[in-house]
């Protein structure tokens, strides 16, 4: 059979298994069984099959998933981050759109700490909307500014999505992760450009209100007692990379105990429900994430085994197009597969493909993977699927439609693309760091 009717079969089958609702991890297998008895021609091919997922599943690169995820659960049930963005507030003063930009400066924040959008998402949403809603601010600013600075996450180490697919494109996790921190700051600047014009032009999108008067002694004493010490453990996670110190599986081991550390400073902050919890969701996200992985390896396997991936490479090698319009048609595949399926399929779907490619043409792995990143996150946010969206619906109030949800979204979806041409013509921004390691 011919490779790109091979190639239209698998993933026409794999996107109808995602869009029926069939769970991503299951949706994999269950594809990979039908190529192992299609191709591979029964038993033996399903002793290859075990023996790819087992390898898959053992390699040392998969370490830093496991206990990201483990900091961020620490994070999150200690109650941590909820005293940092208290301290934040009370930094904020009068500035214009005060409550958006703190969703911003705690969304940077917090990506530093859980590496989870969708978590980010909404332990901010649950504490800002409804003050916000309280104080006048129109539903556009007061919900965008959440799901985006949440979406951040996705960027800036510990981004296990980033682990994922470092490990899928078989390219340095320790360098995919650096790529993303400075486009991840720039992304929080360009939000807090827009937040502060959009409020001094539309005054009514976010009106001012006097806030309590605190003393700058204060300020500082809680700077030193709830924000500090999450520096530290952001140190611990990128600082101990950049200066070499540590692999990201140290670093990520680092942090997680930083996480433990700093939670045993603060009153209630380690409790046996805390503990109890803080296992429970690493243990059911690490497995979605790792069932993913299997699923993801198998799958290239077949696309390699049938010749589909050598087809497509030799079909592209052929192309008289610059390299840069190939890897402009990726990154749209990308973008469109966003509007519909989550960030983990999409990376299992297209990276193992995509990478080949890249690397076939000769463009950097880790810009390319970094761009990759953005157009993820971009994706949490697209209409109409994107997950931030339905965890925008959760925490939002009641009477907030789907449409108004939709609409807050736009203005940060387009500040991305933004970012990402600019990483188009300025590769450096994502390069720089990990050109220091």
């Amino acid at each position: 059979m011919v490779w790109w009717i091979i190639l239209i079969i698998l993933f026409v089958s794999l996107i109808i298994f995602l869009l029926t609702g069939f769970p991503v991890a299951f949706s994999f297998m269950l594809l990979n069984v039908i190529g192992v008895l299609w191709f591979w021609g029964g038993s033996a091919g399903f002793r290859q099959l075990v023996l790819g997922i087992d390898n898959s599943l053992t390699s040392f690169t998969l370490v830093p998933i496991v206990l990201f995820v483990l900091m961020g659960e620490i994070m999150m049930h200690s109650g941590i981050g909820l005293k940092c963005m208290d301290v934040l507030d009370k930094w904020m003063g009068r500035f214009p759109g005060r409550l958006a930009l703190l969703s911003v400066a705690a969304g940077t924040l917090f990506s530093a700490l859980s590496g989870s959008a969708m978590a980010s998402t909404a332990m901010l949403g649950s504490v800002l909307t409804k003050k916000m809603e309280d104080k006048g601010y129109e539903r556009k600013m007061a919900m965008g500014p959440l799901m985006a600075s949440g979406g951040i996450a996705i960027l800036i180490p510990p981004s296990a999505l980033a682990v994922f697919l470092a490990s899928v494109g078989q390219i340095s996790v320790s360098r995919l992760l650096m790529a993303g921190v400075v486009p991840g700051l720039v992304l929080a600047v360009m939000y807090t450009i827009y937040i502060v014009l959009t409020c001094i032009f539309k005054p009514g999108t976010a009106p001012t209100y006097e806030v309590e008067k605190i003393s700058l002694k204060i300020k500082f004493i809680l700077l030193l007692k709830y924000v500090v010490p999450v520096f530290l453990i952001i140190f611990l996670v990128i600082g101990t990379m950049i200066l070499g110190i540590a692999t990201p599986s140290e670093s990520a081991a680092l942090g997680a105990l930083g996480a433990f550390a700093v939670s045993l400073f603060y009153k209630d902050g380690v409790t046996r429900q805390m503990i109890k919890n803080t296992f429970k969701g690493t243990i059911k996200v690490s497995l979605m994430l790792l069932m993913i992985i299997a699923g993801a390896n198998a799958f290239s396997q077949i696309l390699s085994f049938s010749g589909a991936s050598r087809g497509l490479v030799a079909f592209i090698s052929q192309l008289e197009v610059p390299n840069i319009v190939i890897i402009i048609a990726m990154q749209l595949i990308i973008f469109l597969l966003g509007c519909f399926i989550e960030p983990g399929a999409i990376i299992m779907i297209t990276v193992p493909i995509f990478m080949t490619i890249v690397k076939t043409i000769g463009a950097n792995p880790v810009w390319f993977a970094a761009i990759a990143l953005i157009n993820l996150q971009v994706g949490f946010m697209t209409p109409p699927f994107g997950m931030l969206l339905f965890t925008m619906k959760g925490v939002a109030p009641k009477s907030a439609t789907m449409g108004e949800i939709y609409q807050s979204a736009i203005p940060f979806i387009l500040i991305c693309v933004l970012l990402i041409v600019l990483l188009f013509v300025l590769p450096d921004i994502a390069l720089i760091l990990p050109g220091l390691l």
